[in-house]
């Protein structure tokens, strides 16, 4: 099955990104990062996450939700 990416969120903090992901996951939401920072400049590029486009709002939730504890 195919699925249609939304970029949930982008940050330039990897441990913020991999909480996301981790509490995505545990909800079973499929994932995916893509890691757009710079190897050597780390300042340049996001870390963004994506979720399937028909989960979305539900992922918004749980992030909005999470990201207020």
């Amino acid at each position: 099955m195919t699925h249609k990416w939304f970029l949930l969120y982008a940050t330039r903090n990897f441990p913020q990104a991999s909480i996301i992901k981790g509490m995505l996951e545990e909800n079973s939401v499929p994932v995916m990062v893509v890691n757009k920072q710079d190897s050597s400049y780390l300042n340049f590029g996001d870390i963004e996450v994506y979720v399937p486009v028909l989960l979305k709002d539900i992922a918004r939730h749980l992030v909005d939700r999470g990201l207020l504890n």
